[in-house]
């Protein structure tokens, strides 16, 4: 079976994203036309996900050169461009932040990438106050692009900076400006192989257990952080374990599936989340059997992206098998959901 003969989900396609792939990348066992040649090969696509400054020499200037192959190797790996994930890098001179001007000047270049490279979708950030995406829209009108914000934890659809947007777009009412989810916002629990990976680091178990307390409190990142920081005070806690505990607040948070419905019709791109499966092949930390059914009825017809980010801190573990399995998962509920075969 060739990559775009691989059986897509129903009601939306499926899809990989090099970020996916960051061990194999950055230990130099497989180069960018490799990585490429390996998702076809693997049948996880049809959806390619790259992004630019990590993926791309001299990123957002792009050759004519590489331009072209970079066409050819979807067309012969039977691969279709879904999404180009950008930088907002507002703070990337030092200690100063950009403009709205320049922060405009610096996403023209990027979203003339994407439109040189054949994306139809560009996943942008939160850092950019909504007034940038307004002022790209001409842009992205003249080449047919959509864009969005990823709402990646601990955001969620009703956060403010995601209100900000929402507010921002229903002035200019515009298809092209959306968002992409990302369903680690929808998490019940942190995976088992992080709290192990926790352990390993020889935190304290009391705190590993106080931190995890705290993660499964109804509240935002800021006032977890805060709390667990106050908690933690009385038992002389050093503050580098305090340090490496909060991070969890930040990577996963707490959601439901229906926080998603209203958000949907603006949907550009998912980022499918996951960490790590249980036996029968489902993922330990978000309830993905909740998740897909709330976006195929809200008709999402788009791509989903698998990001695999156990990589942060497992080694040894084949990401294109853990994409693989992702992608089985997905076919499986859906097929479920629909009552049809997967």
């Amino acid at each position: 079976m060739t990559a775009n003969q691989t059986p897509a989900a129903k009601g939306f396609k499926l899809g990989s994203t090099l970020y996916s792939f960051t061990n194999e990348w950055h230990e130099r066992r497989f180069g960018f036309e490799e990585l490429i040649a390996e998702v076809a090969r693997r049948n996880l696509g049809p959806g390619l996900e790259i992004i630019g400054f990590s993926s791309i020499r001299g990123f957002p200037n792009v050759s004519d050169e590489f331009a072209a192959r970079f066409k050819d190797l979807m067309a012969q790996h039977g691969l279709t461009p879904s999404s180009l994930a950008i930088n907002a890098d507002m703070a990337l001179k030092r200690g100063t932040m950009m403009s709205i001007d320049e922060a405009v000047a610096y996403h023209v270049p990027q979203i003339e990438a994407a439109a040189k490279l054949g994306f139809p979708v560009i996943r942008s950030q939160f850092a950019a106050p909504a007034e940038v995406a307004i002022r790209l829209l001409p842009l992205l009108e003249k080449h047919g692009i959509k864009m969005g914000p990823e709402v990646h934890a601990p955001l969620n659809p009703n956060s403010p900076p995601v209100m900000a947007y929402r507010e921002a777009y229903a002035k200019v009412n515009s298809p092209l400006l959306g968002f992409v989810p990302d369903f680690g916002c929808c998490a019940f629990a942190l995976p088992a192989t992080y709290i192990e990976n926790l352990r390993r680091q020889e935190l304290p178990e009391h705190l590993i257990q106080l931190a995890l307390e705290v993660w499964h409190l109804p509240k935002d990142a800021g006032w977890k952080r805060q709390e667990f920081a106050r908690r933690v005070e009385p038992l002389k806690a050093d503050p580098a374990d305090v340090s490496a505990l909060s991070v969890m607040f930040n990577i996963l948070s707490p959601g439901e599936a229906e926080m998603w419905k209203e958000l949907i019709p603006q949907v550009v791109h998912v980022h499918g989340k996951f960490y790590d499966f249980d036996a029968d092949g489902n993922e330990t930390s978000i309830a993905y059997d909740k998740i897909l059914p709330v976006f195929h009825d809200g008709g999402y017809t788009g791509f989903m992206s698998s990001e695999w980010e156990g990589h942060l801190y497992m080694r040894g573990v084949d990401a294109f098998d853990m994409v693989a399995k992702h992608q089985a998962l997905a076919r499986r509920i859906i097929a479920k959901h629909t009552g049809q075969a997967a």
